[in-house]
């Protein structure tokens, strides 16, 4: 296993358990002890983590992985959601992405549409995130439109002040959010709060609202949040959701919401929307069921 390998599944276990032991981290390795030690050693230099006699413990509750050791966690699953969460995007519209791997994924699946292929522009991609920026300006047909703000390094999102100015002047047809946590009563939220202001504002600007999110992020929170769950008029997630998860969310709009299974197309992880039908807010959901689109207002 290379040390970067290593270092990702080192800080996976680290986040799930909140403190690892030197010998139970080698055991899941399968190295040696003074491997880890050197390991560990190595991300409390780059301080992310936090050295103990014997083992390691994460920085807090707000701890968070920068993008690039977070990017082959449930991979599959938010390819898969990727996929469902393109597919909800119509040719022509204008489109707010935040950062994160989910969203990545998205913006990947977007750029690979055929019926997307051509146009003046096929899409109008407004983004916050460097990476996601990057990876879409090479397509022509796409009008990128960045945000400007100050880089943050763990998320390569830009905040602040510069990016409101951009965004308080624009609309956008749907925000396409990724989260690290979505709740019932607490809503959407991220770790940082100017990333969350921004996230917000996206939302604030758009019709509809879609939330992209594997099942790991239902039913926690984190420190700040984007938005009330009241708000996601769509939300993309994987089967290994809980029934008890799915109804909280339905029982929060009991006489508006419902729940879908598409095709199996997507097996063997096949994708959930929650569709959110409140009254104030216009907006259109494409789902595929054995084979047949339907197209509903919201």
């Amino acid at each position: 296993m290379s040390r970067d390998a290593r270092w990702k599944a080192l800080l996976e276990l680290l986040v799930e358990r909140g403190r690892l032991d030197v010998e139970e981290a080698a055991a899941e390795l399968a190295v040696s002890a003074a491997t880890i030690r050197r390991d560990f050693d190595q991300l409390a230099e780059q301080q992310m983590l936090v050295r103990t006699r014997g083992g390691a413990v994460v920085h807090g509750v707000s701890y968070e992985l920068p993008l690039r050791y977070k990017t082959a966690r449930h991979a599959s699953e938010k390819q898969r959601i990727a996929k469902a969460v393109a597919d909800l995007v119509a040719p022509g519209e204008a489109v707010g992405l935040t950062g994160g791997t989910t969203t990545t994924e998205v913006a990947r699946a977007l750029a690979v549409r055929s019926d997307l292929a051509a146009g003046s522009p096929a899409l109008t991609v407004v983004t916050n995130a460097l990476n996601i920026a990057n990876e879409l300006a090479v397509r022509p047909q796409f009008k990128i439109v960045v945000t400007g703000g100050v880089a943050r390094a763990q998320s390569y999102e830009l905040i602040g002040p510069l990016a409101d100015g951009v965004l308080s002047q624009i609309t956008l047809d749907v925000a396409v959010l990724g989260v690290v946590a979505l709740d019932v009563v607490h809503g959407a939220a991220a770790h940082d709060e100017a990333e969350a202001s921004i996230n917000r504002l996206l939302c604030e600007r758009a019709e509809r609202v879609v939330v992209a999110a594997d099942s790991s992020k239902l039913g926690r929170r984190a420190f700040a949040r984007i938005c009330a769950a009241e708000t996601v008029d769509t939300l993309v997630t994987d089967t290994a959701v809980d029934e008890h998860t799915v109804r909280r969310f339905e029982e929060a709009g009991s006489r508006s919401s419902r729940c879908d299974r598409p095709d199996s197309r997507f097996a063997p992880s096949a994708y959930r929307t929650l569709d959110s039908r409140r009254p104030c807010v216009r907006s259109r959901l494409s789902w595929n069921r054995a084979g047949r689109t339907g197209r509903g207002r919201l």
